[in-house]
């Protein structure tokens, strides 16, 4: 019923062992995990995963599909089941409908449910309906027969633009709407599809669902703050900022944090996983952080200030002006250093549920 040509063809087993480095690296585990991890995407114990799209626009689903080096999607079909997926279906109509029903009977209790999008409520939930039925409903039956379910996206984590005020269709998030399911957020406007192929590799590694934050977010990819990994950190903790778009200091890379940037007050791995094959964030190409993996995104001005957490930086980064040798720390020094510290502190595995057992 998929369409895997969608993948393309040419990962070879070099791609394979770049990406679960990769992905090991995203879970801060040191170096001698990485056989233990590969062995656990290559194992016969391939979780099945329904994916359902309710309201939303597809990004979570291209940020995966887009991703080339390595490439992620074809990962994603060695790592998993991929038992139903509306937008790589090659079925429509009565033929995906049945499949998806097959799927869930075959699978009940084992598989992933990954959700991709906001629930609308409103006037008994008519406003989101695929085959006739609704998304609240459909939610309901796939949840009921999972192991676990993902909320991949702000959208089906936080409601996303689609729970912004006036929210005419009355969407709220999926993690809302699930209570006996252990829930996982992804939240992200995309998220990393680093972060998916992580948490999914997480589980047949540890065989236990990751140590996660009061968001339900796993503390791996959003344990820290964005502006604690930020190559413009140093411009923010030597006072040296960007006033306009365009002038001088947004010219020189200073920090954008009277711009809007809401990097001190968000919780993702952005600054350092970075998107577009890990070349380039927003920030980085001088653009404020919007926030998007919290629930201030879409009810806040892109150009309203945050609150600082930490106004100074904290006792493990290095000096922002000089080093012992008396030369100027670089950004990418900082960053390296606040890299590892992020890597000790995803070493320590939390407690989790079990995988199921075939």
């Amino acid at each position: 019923m998929l369409d895997a040509s969608l993948f393309g063809a040419d990962f070879s087993r070099r791609d394979f062992m770049k990406a679960i480095t990769a992905v090991t690296a995203v879970m801060g585990l040191p170096a001698t995990m990485i056989p233990k991890v590969a062995a656990a995407a290559e194992s016969d114990n391939r979780p099945p995963v329904i994916w359902l799209h309710f309201q939303e626009c597809t990004g979570c689903s291209e940020s995966l599909l887009r991703s080339s080096h390595p490439g992620l999607g074809n990962l994603l079909l060695d790592v998993i089941n991929l038992e139903y997926h509306e937008t790589l279906m090659v079925g429509s109509g009565e033929q995906a409908e049945k499949a998806l029903h097959d799927a869930i009977v075959a699978h009940k209790g084992k598989y992933i449910l990954v959700c991709e999008g906001a629930v609308p409520l409103a006037e008994n939930g008519i406003y989101c309906q695929v085959g006739g039925t609704k998304a609240v409903d459909s939610l309901r039956v796939a949840a009921d027969g999972a192991f676990a379910v993902i909320s991949m996206g702000t959208c089906a984590s936080l409601g996303g633009v689609q729970a912004a005020a006036p929210n005419p269709t009355g969407a709220v998030s999926v993690s809302s709407l699930v209570e006996d399911r252990p829930l996982i957020n992804l939240p992200g406007c995309p998220p990393s599809p680093y972060n998916l192929i992580a948490t999914i590799l997480y589980f047949l590694t540890m065989g236990k669902l990751p140590e996660m934050d009061a968001e339900n977010r796993p503390l791996f990819a959003y344990g820290r703050r964005i502006h604690e990994h930020c190559e413009r950190r140093p411009h923010f903790d030597a006072g040296r900022f960007a006033k306009d778009f365009g002038d001088e200091g947004h010219a020189l890379g200073y920090c954008l944090y009277e711009l809007g940037c809401k990097g001190p007050a968000t919780y993702a791995n952005c600054s350092t996983l970075r998107f577009n094959d890990n070349v380039a964030w927003p920030v980085s190409i001088g653009h404020p952080c919007v926030g998007c993996t919290e629930r201030l995104v879409f009810n806040t001005s892109i150009f309203d200030k945050v609150d600082i957490i930490d106004p100074t930086s904290p006792a493990w980064f290095p000096p922002t002006k000089v080093t012992p040798s008396g030369k100027p720390v670089s950004a990418i020094s900082a960053l390296g250093v606040g890299a590892i510290a992020g890597a000790a502190l995803g070493f320590a595995a939390g407690k989790g549920s079990t995988l199921p057992k075939e």
